[in-house]
């Protein structure tokens, strides 16, 4: 598991303490099965090897855009707790890999086409307590503008156009600028994604898994697949070959079918 911003108390400032309760909540009813990646608010990178084919390279990427309290240098205990310690760490862990399929897994995508990209339609304007409150249709005709707009200005820390967003964007894009890795792999909008100009090689933005809970997403700079819709995505890795992603749309009758698929090579 890697934790987002909602497993961080949904940003809040109990929020570092509540990530640890979550991994410590998944370690006691796991067995071993089942962890958290990486452990106890830390940033990462937690690198996985997965037999000679993959790496997966994991980032709890609420670290950077949390305000509140959590693992910083010089008084924490995680292996990286400071920028130029994860960037180094991350180009390091890429380098490695030998020729492992390099996936980056983390809560934020690095590009959107969704609201958190600053995306917004115009149910937005006019139903806007419902981006705060699901299921709250309340009409602010003219005035409901006000709250997309600040979110297009980096009001929310958890929106691309914010500080902080933009901060974590540019510290991958110096760590990936050697070697990107083949896919960073992402959620946060409700939506599915696929993008083929981020500062990785590939970007999937799956996070529709929970059905009818789905939101905006339109086509931006590379976008190669993009849709308001529930599903989520499936990595093919043969023992020979290139890998092939593939993105799974589910309906309310719980039947699946393939609606997009590309080759990595």
């Amino acid at each position: 598991f890697v934790l987002g911003n909602h497993d961080w108390a949904r940003h809040g400032p109990d929020g570092w303490a509540a990530a640890r309760r979550q991994n410590q909540y998944v370690d006691s009813l796991s067995g071993g099965v089942a962890a958290v990646r990486p452990e106890g608010g830390c940033p990462g990178p937690s690198v996985q090897d997965i037999g000679a084919r993959l790496r997966l390279v994991l980032l709890d990427t609420q670290w950077w855009l949390h305000s509140g309290p959590k693992p910083l240098d010089p008084d924490s205990s995680c292996p990286t707790d400071a920028e130029a310690e994860i960037v180094a760490a991350l180009r390091t862990s890429l380098r490695d890999a030998e020729d492992r399929l390099v996936v980056v897994a983390a809560h934020h995508p690095l590009a959107s086409g969704g609201v958190h990209g600053g995306y917004f339609g115009w149910r937005d304007h006019l139903f806007p307590l419902r981006l705060v409150v699901p299921g709250l249709w309340l009409p602010l005709p003219l005035i409901g503008s006000l709250y997309p707009a600040a979110r297009q200005h980096g009001i929310s820390s958890q929106d691309i156009t914010s500080q902080s967003y933009r901060r974590l964007i540019d510290a991958m894009r110096r760590a990936f600028a050697d070697r990107p890795p083949a896919l960073y792999a992402a959620g946060h909008e409700h939506n599915l994604q696929v993008i083929g100009r981020s500062p990785a090689s590939l970007e999937v933005v799956s996070g529709a898994g929970i059905y009818g809970h789905t939101g905006r997403a339109v086509p931006v700079e590379g976008t190669l697949f993009a849709r308001n819709a529930s599903g989520y995505a499936r990595l093919d890795i043969p023992l020979t070959g290139p890998p092939r992603l593939a993105i799974i749309e589910v309906a309310a009758t719980g039947q699946s079918h393939e609606v997009f698929s590309i080759r990595m090579e």
